[in-house]
């Protein structure tokens, strides 16, 4: 199993858990029926982002 890593970064972990709670809960919009694991990560320059595992 891979990391899935959304395409986007954000400024403030805040946001990035927003996304991360939305993928939770409405992850079908995506087409990801099941993810075992969500997790937010920090990047090499600060940002914050979202993966998961399908």
């Amino acid at each position: 199993m891979h990391w899935v890593y959304f395409n986007k970064l954000y400024r403030t972990k805040f946001q990035a858990g927003c996304l991360a709670k939305r993928l939770e809960q409405d992850g079908w919009i995506y087409g990801f029926d099941r993810m075992n694991e969500i997790e937010i990560f920090r990047s090499r320059r600060g940002k914050y982002g979202v993966r998961f595992i399908p």
